[in-house]
């Protein structure tokens, strides 16, 4: 391992870095042992584990009930399969050709995990936005399944297999550049880098990409929290609640929610001390368990609704449950390196985003019996839940709008890493060719068709009645 992110790295100013040339040199030194036009390869190596038993794997742990739910919302498409398959990936991409070169990695980068949200100074910022599965490792990874999830979305669009290429090709040539030239800036000033609405609008052009941006960034400023009441809550017996959906919103059990409840004032030591004390103002009226996404769907996710001094001061906050990444197994084995899987979210989310949440936080919510399921001091993560979040549409964009929306990835991909690690000696193992963007255009055509067979078997699986599904949720 040639560079890691580890923190016990930085964890002195008396050790000098290495000068950034020697960095550079030794990057495009790795040529020799892992060739760029090795990151191409893919062919499923024998004995390769079942795709059924691999997201059944994944389903341990997760609340039964919702099980069908996950399956079935990954049965719908190859991409919607890709986007609950991170483990799938991280088992497949570890045996793969890798440099050593291991800054903080998303883990789970593809199109659909990058979107809008309020800075601290509340200006609509987009980023990368999803950190379940975040942690230091090859920053090969991260580029195979983003570019992956380039062709499989291209396919999904109608998109030529040329038209596939060329997005991929964009989406890598956008890293490449983009980590030169953050390799070249002083470590302080590369961490300031961000991307707001009106440099993505400028980098969108003409294509159809911009008025997507219009639109989704228009609607992420209405996702407030003020916003949300009269959608998610109603008033019942004199006071506000969370509208139950079951099975996608229910409520807790008393137990569950003292537990729940005592779990916030525990999460507020974790914040800075500004924002605890403007969190004390507030108090907890109500919470539900609210399903959210794909990949996460089974873990437990509860919403919680807190409101200040006046009935319109209002603030949504979301805990999620945090498992060991499906990077770490394979970096380091079966000793984890976090004792607490939320603040390790939380720190790297921090280590990836330009700018982050301000409240963002980490807690242990205490055992407690839920639905038949013994939650043994579940660790979870704390966020604003609506906090003009949103997500450019990928679905039914044409051509041209996926090659843009992939470079403006490919960018922020390139940004993240470069503010943990390893950012002058992936520039000089990438150079300035086109090798590297051939070689990932060759690997997210082959991995595209292994998503495509591995959905089907999924979906094979699910007729056989090996898995619950339950579609349309």
């Amino acid at each position: 391992m040639l560079a890691s992110a580890d923190g016990d790295q930085f964890a002195s100013l008396r050790r000098g870095a290495s000068p950034r040339a020697e960095r550079y040199a030794l990057g495009r030194r790795l040529r020799g042992r892992v060739p760029r036009s090795a990151l191409g390869d893919w062919a499923a190596p024998p004995g390769r584990p079942d795709v059924a038993d691999q997201v059944a794997r994944s389903n341990e742990g997760r609340l039964a009930q919702l099980v069908p739910v996950r399956v079935g919302r990954m049965t719908a498409s190859p991409y919607a399969f890709l986007r609950g398959a991170a483990n799938v990936h991280a088992d497949d991409f570890a045996a793969l050709p890798a440099t050593g070169i291991t800054p903080v990695v998303c883990g789970d980068a593809h199109l659909g995990n990058f979107g809008f949200y309020a800075s601290p100074e509340r200006d609509l910022v987009f980023d990368l936005n999803d950190f379940d599965e975040a942690h230091p490792g090859a920053w090969e990874w991260d580029l195979r399944r983003l570019a992956t999830s380039v062709w499989v979305a291209g396919r999904q669009n109608g998109s030529s297999e040329d038209s596939c290429a060329q997005a991929v090709a964009r989406c890598v040539a956008q890293y490449r550049e983009h980590i030169a030239t953050l390799a070249e800036r002083p470590l302080l000033a590369r961490s300031f880098e961000r991307l707001d609405v009106d440099r993505m609008l400028r980098t969108a052009g003409d294509s159809g990409l911009r008025a997507e941006v219009e639109d989704s960034a228009r609607r992420a400023r209405r996702r407030t929290s003020d916003r949300a009441l009269p959608r998610f809550t109603e008033q019942r017996g004199g006071a506000r609640r969370i509208v139950e959906e079951p099975p996608l919103t229910t409520r807790p059990q008393p137990a569950e929610a003292d537990a729940l409840a005592r779990a916030l004032d525990g999460y507020l030591a974790t914040l800075p001390s500004h924002w605890a004390r403007v969190l004390g103002g507030y108090h907890l009226v109500d919470i539900a368990h609210k399903v959210v996404g794909v990949g996460s769907v089974g873990l437990r996710a509860w919403v919680a609704l807190c409101e200040g001094s006046s009935p319109d001061d209002v603030l949504f906050l979301q805990l999620k449950q945090a498992r060991r990444s499906v990077v770490a197994p394979f970096v380091h084995g079966d000793a984890a390196w976090h004792a607490h899987q939320g603040q390790r979210v939380v720190e790297y989310q921090q280590a990836l985003q330009t700018v982050s949440d301000p409240l963002l936080g980490w807690t242990t919510v205490d055992d407690v019996h839920h639905g038949g399921v013994h939650d043994g001091g579940v660790q979870y993560y704390v966020r604003q839940y609506r906090d003009m979040k949103g997500a450019i549409t990928v679905d039914g964009i044409d051509a041209a709008a996926l090659a843009d929306y992939a470079g403006i990835c490919g960018y922020l991909l390139a940004k993240g890493h470069a503010r943990t690690s390893g950012a002058s000696m992936i520039a000089g193992y990438l150079g300035g060719g086109r090798r590297v963007r051939e070689a990932l255009c060759r690997f997210a055509r082959a991995y595209a068709d292994q998503t495509e067979r591995d959905h089907a078997a999924l979906v094979a699986a699910v007729r056989r009645g090996v898995l619950p599904a339950e579609t349309g949720v």
